[in-house]
């Protein structure tokens, strides 16, 4: 992998399609580790999703399940099961919530 990216922009935290998918990816021990210019890029404000779908193949169901929602609320052509969320422990479910919460309240 590539380095970390420089500082996020504070127009991108503040993007409504971007702040639920940066909080998921700054706060998940797993997705955390692909927040770099190789998978993340700040400058072009684009994700390489399929990439990551790729790479997430023999992570677990909770993992695959950020991921998917993480890239969902970036762009809905990722299509995310909300019902995968049962999937979740009690961090990871407050993590997603508040996610969903920056991306649509």
């Amino acid at each position: 992998m590539n380095q970390a990216p420089q500082a996020i922009p504070p127009h991108l935290m503040n993007d409504r399609y971007w702040k639920g998918t940066l909080h998921l990816f700054m706060n998940h021990g797993k997705l955390s580790r692909f927040l770099t210019d190789e998978f993340i890029d700040l400058q072009s404000a684009r994700i390489a999703g399929d990439k990551l779908k790729r790479i997430s193949a023999p992570w677990s169901q909770s993992e695959k399940f950020l991921l998917n929602l993480a890239l969902h609320l970036f762009n809905e052509r990722h299509k995310v099961n909300l019902s995968d969320m049962d999937y979740l422990d009690p961090h990871n479910k407050s993590l997603a919530f508040e996610a969903l919460r920056l991306r649509f309240g």
